[in-house]
């Protein structure tokens, strides 16, 4: 399907018309979404706007690259929104012209009709035109990466504070989930800086001259969010590393303790085994109370050891 909105030139604004309504002369500019368009809708692209044949190869063919392409009498652009459930990139392809703007996209997306809602409400359409279109879906998208990369960030705060007491191996495998959700954003995140990095400083693009601050303001707000991500894929990698440690100092610490009740042992196992040989003549064999008095001297070994190395700190 698709929706039309547009704007006369008493600045008043007509909403679901048909396309033929777009030639009157009373038209100063419009807006045309497709929304999961079927084949029909999709022959429009050609035979109602003309778009160039690569522009139109690129919306049916996603996921294409953020990108920004100059055409004859259009300006074609490749952006992408992040389903929030599964983090999958959504791809928005958009034709700006003189006098119009045209997206298409095949998911249904409520930053369009937030943008419809903006666009009624407007007060500044003759200053802006199309651009005001255009830069309030750029806006809407790059806001709506915040609380996806927000959330993961408390997952990993819950991550680092333990707070359900999960083993460390399922900790472990919850943050490499983390790690992998902020990949994810960061090959959405970078593109599209470097994309309004390249339409801040077009020269064909003059409503994004006129505004410029605004525009920026968008590409600050991508630099925060991939200033975000950095700093919480660091922080993933000091935590794993924090756990590695403590795993590796807690083998370490088993380690000891066994070698120590293995070191405790070894007199007792060399005793043991001399008085196991099957010598005919052992004199010690024959005495009265020879076993007690072994018994004895191994369990003074045994104890002589055990507070030796518990004074050297081995049992702390």
């Amino acid at each position: 399907m698709y929706r039309v909105t547009a704007v006369t030139k008493a600045n008043e604004i007509l909403t679901d018309i048909p396309l033929e309504q777009l030639q009157a002369h009373e038209i100063q500019w419009y807006w045309v979404d497709f929304e999961n368009p079927d084949e029909n809708e999709i022959d429009l692209l050609d035979s109602y706007f003309q778009f160039h044949p690569l522009a139109i190869e690129d919306c049916i063919h996603d996921l294409q690259r953020p990108k920004l392409d100059y055409y004859e009498d259009h300006t074609f652009f490749v952006i992408h929104s992040i389903d929030a459930n599964t983090l999958h990139k959504l791809e928005i392809d958009i034709f700006l012209g003189e006098d119009f703007i045209v997206t298409f996209h095949k998911q249904q997306m409520r930053s369009m009709e937030h943008v419809r809602q903006l666009l009624k409400r407007s007060k500044e359409l003759n200053a802006w035109e199309e651009y005001y279109v255009l830069h309030q879906i750029l806006d809407s998208v790059v806001d709506n990466y915040f609380p996806i990369v927000y959330e993961i960030e408390d997952h990993i705060n819950e991550i680092e504070d333990n707070t359900q007491n999960l083993s460390m191996d399922r900790l472990l495998e919850q943050l490499f989930d983390r790690r992998s959700e902020l990949l994810l954003m960061r090959q959405t995140v970078h593109p599209m800086r470097d994309l309004l990095y390249r339409i801040l400083n077009s020269h064909h693009l003059d409503g994004v001259k006129e505004q410029k601050e605004y525009f920026a303001d968008i590409h600050d707000h991508l630099i925060k969010v991939a200033e975000i991500i950095a700093s919480n894929r660091e922080m993933t990698q000091d935590i794993r590393d924090s756990y590695m440690s403590l795993n590796s100092h807690e083998t370490n610490r088993t380690m000891q303790i066994l070698t120590v009740i293995s070191v405790i042992f070894m007199p007792l196992t060399f005793i043991v085994g001399v008085y196991g040989m099957n010598f005919n003549y052992m004199p010690e064999l024959d005495e009265r109370y020879a076993y007690f008095v072994v018994w004895t001297v191994m369990v003074i070994i045994a104890v002589s050891m055990f507070f030796w190395f518990k004074r050297k700190g081995w049992f702390d």
